[in-house]
């Protein structure tokens, strides 16, 4: 069997109702724009150069998966789950993660983004406690009423990202750029940041800066 026609059944089994349930598997390029996935349980699973964009997830599981240069874009994550997941180098525009399901206890966030495009993507008012975000591109993220305890920004673009009574203590922004951050809405005990980035912050002081 050749390897395109072992991608393409992977696809099919994914669409079809069986099987519901995938242990360390290892999917390559696959396809599969605009669908619909309802109610699959992924452990331990890797996808590699695959193609999701705008497809809906329903009440899916994902734990201790990995994403490797995929296209998540638009997705929908609606009623899913996620524990220990990991994306890298990939996209995941316009993704609001409040439709999924997070646990009700302030756990370890269960996901991460290295060197990731996740324009556009809402957090609003969720749990997202040590959260990693590094080497991203984060522009238009809204982080507004979201507990991001020791969070990890480090070297992320975080250009017109919103923040506004965020919990961002302990959290790590080093060699993050293009953050604004109101020190008087946002809790910003013990974070970490650099210069001359830093400076940004002093921008809800309504003071001027000289050179």
């Amino acid at each position: 069997m050749t390897a395109q026609n072992k991608s393409n059944e992977q696809k099919l089994s994914l669409i079809n109702e069986i099987p519901n349930q995938y242990l360390s598997q290892h999917f390559v390029d696959l396809q599969l724009t605009q669908q619909k996935i309802v109610k699959k349980e992924f452990d331990n699973c890797t996808f590699m150069g695959s193609n999701f964009s705008e497809t809906e997830f329903i009440q899916c599981k994902f734990n201790e998966c990995h994403f490797i240069n995929c296209n998540l874009s638009l997705i929908k994550v609606n009623k899913c789950m996620f524990f220990d997941t990991l994306f890298e180098e990939s996209k995941l525009i316009g993704v609001n993660w409040t439709k999924a399901t997070w646990p009700n206890i302030k756990l370890t966030c269960p996901i991460r983004f290295l060197k990731c495009i996740i324009n556009d993507s809402s957090f609003m008012s969720l749990s997202i406690r040590e959260i990693s975000i590094v080497e991203c591109k984060a522009h238009d993220v809204d982080f507004r009423d979201a507990d991001c305890y020791e969070a990890d920004f480090s070297h992320t673009d975080l250009l017109n990202s919103l923040f506004n009574n965020t919990n961002l203590s302990y959290a790590n922004f080093a060699e993050a750029i293009n953050y604004q951050i109101n020190i008087y809405h946002n809790e910003i005990k013990g974070a970490k940041f650099n210069l001359p980035e830093a400076a940004n912050l002093l921008r809800s002081l309504d003071i001027e800066l000289l050179d």
